[in-house]
């Protein structure tokens, strides 16, 4: 069985999930659909599909799946236009950045006995699932503590900061769900702490560039979170996790991984520049398990409810910097 899939959004992630489209065995990307004609007419050019409108693609008797790479303002719309039309729905994060809007989109869903996958990429990146593979597999006992590093090259421009939603909802969001995926219980309490240190603007714009957070379960389960918008070294990714019988953890990636010696010393690469290349396989395999999903009729994994928690997360994230204490979760859900 073969999907046809349709891509809404041919930006830079849309480009992205275009190539994994392409490197997923059973799915072809048939249509592609975005606001700028040019930048839609490109992608389609090197990826064999058509150009389409969004009501051209809802109607379209060719079209299984959608991959919603837009603007995160139209998310909840599309999914409910795409569900309502019977496509299985793959959607980047997040659904919408009000927590009441997500809740009535997959009030929707339900409604339509709809399919819809939600883009926490990291959970299909090889070196993370090798650590919640080693969880699963008892190696380390009893999860205890987990600490989660995230820290971008760079910081994005101010137009990306008006409509992202801030630093909790959009760059912390990842890791919330990292936290969830690797704690295996609930988060019940978020205490988190925002500073503006690496460029003035951003906090004019009402947002921050470094923060730390503390998530902790009922049973008393801890996570720390360490999140920048600047890391002079390249593109952080690291995570520990620490059980009653031992530690696992994925350190940095880099394009090669090789060490030089010399009489000067010890020398790697650099780490890879930023999200494109540092999780190429992770995109391309959440793409194949959106299409494995499909084909043996199966809900796909992370969902809806997922995206929800991992936004809950992040206002409870900001409630807590604002009020300089730890939130608890009911208090925003």
């Amino acid at each position: 069985m073969t999907v046809n899939i349709a891509l809404l959004g041919a930006g830079r992630i849309g480009k992205v999930h275009a190539k994994a489209v392409a490197a997923t065995e059973g799915a072809e990307l048939v249509a592609v659909a975005d606001a700028f004609p040019d930048a839609a007419q490109a992608l389609a050019k090197s990826s064999g599909a058509r150009v389409s409108s969004i009501d051209e693609i809802a109607g379209a008797d060719d079209v299984d799946a959608v991959v919603i790479c837009t603007p995160t303002d139209t998310h909840a719309d599309l999914i409910e236009q795409f569900a309502r039309a019977g496509k299985a729905i793959f959607c980047e994060k997040p659904i919408d950045l009000s927590l009441e809007r997500v809740k009535t989109c997959l009030k929707t869903v339900e409604d339509e006995n709809g399919t819809l996958m939600l883009g926490f990429n990291r959970r299909f990146d090889p070196h993370f699932k090798a650590v919640r593979a080693a969880i699963d597999a008892g190696q380390i006992g009893d999860v205890e503590m987990v600490e989660i590093t995230s820290r971008d090259p760079g910081a994005p421009p101010p137009a990306y900061i008006q409509s992202s939603g801030g630093i909790f909802r959009d760059m912390t969001i990842h890791d919330f769900d990292m936290a969830r995926f690797l704690l295996g219980e609930e988060v019940s309490t978020v205490y988190a702490a925002a500073s503006v240190l690496v460029d003035p603007e951003i906090g004019k714009l009402g947002d921050y560039d470094s923060a730390m957070v503390v998530l902790t379960t009922a049973s008393g389960k801890q996570c720390s979170i360490s999140n920048s918008r600047r890391a002079a070294y390249g593109y952080d990714q690291r995570i520990e996790v620490h059980g009653s019988k031992g530690a696992v953890a994925a350190e940095n990636q880099r394009p090669v991984s090789i060490e030089v010696a010399t009489a000067d010393g010890y020398t790697r690469p650099p780490l890879h520049d930023f999200f494109m290349t540092r999780y190429t396989e992770a995109y391309a395999a959440e793409i194949a398990a959106f299409v494995k999903a499909i084909g043996a009729n199966q809900a796909p994994s992370p969902n809806g409810e997922d995206g929800l928690k991992a936004l809950a997360l992040a206002e409870a994230a900001l409630k807590s910097v604002a009020e300089r204490r730890a939130v608890g979760i009911d208090e925003v859900q």
